[in-house]
């Protein structure tokens, strides 16, 4: 019945998760695609209206928002008190990307994965995660154009209705 109401809000989705899906592939957090292939939009369609919603992996608001460390504070709401990041996944990570601890003379270190997922870990709750803002950056930047799109849309499905 609203068909290019509809399709106002389809097209907002789609530009808001295309543009987040960019600014993870530029920001260099996009490692295994975990959170790139997680990114989701839905329109729930009711006879009150329609719904908005969009969703992504747990961690993905940790990573636009970012998280204060102890020593190094950030305009956000997430901070770390007691609790360090977890070590695990850290370490895959670091194995996936071969990263490894040198000494003076540039030769590898004793010590493995977990090792460097301590310091990560260690480094981050002390450091804190710099917010990314790669899914606030374009949902602010289509949400400014959405009701000029949505008021246009919506005159066209009263117009065809009448």
């Amino acid at each position: 019945m609203l068909n290019r109401t509809k399709e106002a809000l389809d097209d907002f989705k789609k530009y808001v998760i295309q543009q987040a899906r960019t600014n993870l592939t530029k920001g260099k957090k996009n490692v295994d695609k975990k959170l790139y292939n997680s990114l989701q939009g839905f329109i729930d369609e009711s006879p009150a209206g329609f719904r908005l919603y969009f969703e992504m992996e747990d961690y993905g608001m940790f990573q636009d928002k970012g998280v204060s460390g102890k020593k190094k504070k950030y305009d956000t709401p997430f901070s770390y008190k007691n609790k360090k990041p977890p070590i695990g996944p850290l370490a895959q990570w670091a194995k996936k990307k071969n990263i490894r601890l040198r000494d003076d003379k540039g030769r590898f270190k004793k010590g493995n994965y977990n090792t460097i997922g301590f310091l990560i870990s260690r480094s981050i709750f002390e450091k804190g995660i710099k917010p990314s803002l790669f899914f606030t950056k374009p949902f602010e930047r289509a949400i400014k154009r959405l009701p000029e799109d949505l008021q246009d849309a919506f005159g066209e499905d009263i117009k065809n209705m009448l």
